[in-house]
């Protein structure tokens, strides 16, 4: 089945799916049922069950899933042998510590430069990832495709205009700013003050206990 047909937020689990399976491999374990998954990855069986089912058959009534079987589905799927260059743009707080953790746990994905306009930060390193001035942005990036974003908010659209320019496809936007981008550019916003402000509010208005 094209990769296209398959829900956006089937998609999004797939990463989850991924992890958990990993760590069972890791354990020894030869199979698992979609109960399990459930419990481990917090999604109800019947929705596992029917992402699975955009792949075909990936199990047996009665027998569960293989984990290596799947495992391997899944790192195919996912693009897990091939690795995705990343740049990060803003080496404040947040910045500093995307670097020093450059998902470790995760095989696909490494941020290989950074960027910031403090000329104090450039012509270093944190985690072993070189920082160069802002200025030299489109000297610098080359053939990366994907950026972070982790810089203050009235400096997101004209960084952005820039990375697209150089030919970036992805943004991982951690600015508050909604950044306008060509079609052709996928942006994913992660707003931890919004985010934080809704789990509060869920926390006030739908207790846990009520099933919601």
């Amino acid at each position: 089945m094209e990769q296209s047909k398959i829900p956006q937020a089937t998609a999004k689990r797939l990463p989850l799916y991924y992890r958990f399976l990993n760590n069972l491999n890791h354990q020894g374990k030869a199979r698992v049922s979609s109960k399990e998954l459930s419990e481990a990855v917090k999604v109800d069986s019947a929705t596992i069950r029917r992402d699975f089912s955009y792949f075909g058959a990936l199990g047996k009534k009665g027998y569960g899933y293989n984990v290596e079987y799947l495992l391997g589905f899944f790192r195919k799927t996912l693009d897990q042998d091939e690795v995705t260059e990343v740049a990060l743009i803003g080496v404040g707080n947040l910045g500093t510590a995307f670097l020093n953790y450059n998902f470790t746990k995760n095989n696909n994905t490494k941020i290989v430069m950074a960027f910031d306009s403090d000329p104090s930060k450039s012509e270093g390193n944190v985690g072993g990832v070189p920082i160069y001035h802002i200025a030299e942005l489109e000297d610098r990036i080359g053939d990366v495709k994907v950026a972070i974003l982790t810089i203050p908010a009235s400096e997101a659209d004209g960084i952005t205009t820039r990375l697209v320019d150089c030919g970036i496809e992805g943004i991982l936007n951690f600015t508050p700013a909604r950044i306008s981008v060509p079609e052709h550019i996928r942006v994913h916003h992660i707003d931890l003050a919004v985010e934080l402000q809704a789990l509060v509010y869920f926390l006030k208005h739908y207790p846990l206990d009520e099933g919601l």
